[in-house]
């Protein structure tokens, strides 16, 4: 379902970078205030839906440059890595684990199991999406 309309093609290359990230800056703020790796993930399959209906399932394909279903399985590892260092020190499976990693000059980042899973929360819900919206469009070609 490729739509030949100028509007659309503009509107959606002129989107699809804003909408990416925003997805990006809801999935990082997501442990500390609404939004992470779920409403990231749901934003982030927006902008590949909207470039595909523009553009086509196949364009859409090689934007991704990674099927979808790799993409929905890396998502799934990230999940399942954010529960190895609770295990290695004998807490609880998803027991949330906290790390500073110190800056140049001064400061911290904060890192965390939560932000793993966030990430791969992001990740298999992306992959979804596109996997059933590629599918479907390629069904109707």
């Amino acid at each position: 379902m490729k739509t030949n309309t100028l509007i659309l093609h503009t509107a959606a290359l002129a989107i699809m970078p804003l909408q990416l990230m925003f997805s990006i800056f809801l999935l990082l703020r997501g442990h500390d205030e609404p939004g992470g790796g779920f409403i990231g993930g749901l934003v982030a399959a927006s902008a590949f839906v909207l470039y595909a209906f523009a553009f086509g399932a196949e364009s859409t394909r090689k934007l991704l440059r990674i099927s979808p279903r790799d993409i929905l399985a890396a998502g799934l590892l990230f999940g399942l890595a954010s529960t190895i260092p609770a295990l290695w020190s004998g807490q609880a499976m998803l027991t949330a684990q906290w790390w500073e990693v110190p800056l140049p000059g001064e400061g911290y980042l904060k890192l965390s199991t939560v932000l793993i899973f966030d990430i791969g929360v992001y990740l298999a819900v992306l992959g979804t999406l596109m996997t059933f919206v590629i599918s479907l469009m390629e069904s109707e070609e």
